[in-house]
């Protein structure tokens, strides 16, 4: 058994999920100047959930603590991996050490990483590269962040400053979880039948991102016998990635929540449903949290025992006690 079971969300129990991590978000004292980042969100919030594989690229290739500090230069797209001041070029090296590396996290079945931001070697995004001119642009990524994300492209990733703008946490962790179950369903032969089921109950949290590509998916679980098993698979998941980088807006979810009250016009009195109306556009006005409609209709979804929506994601994507919806 991978991990351990540590609590139950949406009725299921769910244990410890690999996510990779920069080593220095964990406390480890292994930045150039020999302190540590240590993010306590990290550890203490999400290390509940998350089983840590830390990596630092610069130690691992084989650079000392304390150390010289890097920087990227040249061309954006392709930069060089140089000392501060002595300007050694440590590219070529870090380059062999980066696809050794990645091939030896392909049996971790890491289902996300969290990265250090404006790292030379681990940043994903907005990295600083020094032209010619002395002028830096932050179109660079990391040499190991960079080559991660083109070498596992389905793999959820985020760096530490964007974990804490709650609208992007709150799209990582979702990922991640559902990065989780997308691996233990695959893994085991699923049949057509388990494809539909397993879309099925992603519906909504899929049209919480992006309607257009649940309209994608339904018509490729439709014509799901013209494809051999792996093909279907693999565009489903490549589909299904796509859909859930798209960040869900309040425009979105404030369309799910209006969807999920058209399933109770029979079974609700239209007291009951006028107030989950008032109580969606609430939201929709950002005067409350997702938060508040969703504790009401799931309150009316374990009422009324509605099947469907009892095994919707949407409804428990990822554990309350992360509380990640209070604020989005």
């Amino acid at each position: 058994m991978r991990g351990t079971i540590v609590r139950a969300y949406n009725i299921r129990a769910v244990e410890k999920i690999k996510i990779g991590i920069s080593s220095c978000l964990l406390g480890n004292n292994v930045r150039y100047d020999g302190g540590h980042k240590w993010d306590r969100y990290i550890t203490d919030t999400l290390g509940i959930y998350f089983e840590w594989v830390p990596v630092c690229p610069e130690v691992e290739y084989g650079l000392p603590v304390p150390r010289e500090a890097l920087r990227l230069v040249g061309d954006p797209d392709n930069p060089r991996l140089v000392t501060v001041r002595s300007g050694i070029d440590h590219t070529d090296g870090m380059r062999r050490w980066v696809d050794k590396r990645l091939k030896e996290l392909e049996v971790e079945e890491l289902c996300g990483f969290i990265f250090k931001a404006k790292s030379p070697s681990s940043g994903i995004s907005g990295v600083k590269v020094y032209t010619p001119s002395g002028m830096p642009s932050r179109r660079g990524s990391g040499l190991f962040g960079g080559a991660f994300v083109r070498h596992f492209p389905q793999v959820p990733v985020i760096d530490d400053g964007r974990l804490h703008d709650p609208p992007l946490r709150e799209n990582f962790v979702e990922r991640v979880f559902l990065c989780r179950r997308w691996k233990d369903f695959s893994k085991n032969e699923p049949s057509v039948k388990d494809l539909v089921d397993f879309h099925t109950s992603h519906k909504l949290l899929i049209m919480a991102h992006s309607p257009k590509h649940l309209s994608v998916l339904g018509r490729l679980v439709a014509e799901a016998k013209r494809y051999e098993r792996k093909e279907l698979l693999s565009r489903y998941a490549q589909i299904l990635t796509e859909a859930l980088q798209l960040i869900a807006t309040v425009k979105k979810n404030t369309n799910v929540l209006l969807h999920i009250i058209g399933f109770f016009k029979k079974s609700l009195s239209p007291d009951d449903r006028r107030e989950l109306v008032e109580i969606t556009e609430q939201y929709h006005r950002r005067y409350v949290p997702l938060i508040v409609p969703l504790v009401l209709i799931n309150h009316y979804v374990k009422k009324l025992n509605d099947p469907y929506l009892q095994k919707q994601y949407y409804l428990n994507p990822h554990p309350m006690e992360l509380m990640l919806r209070n604020h989005v």
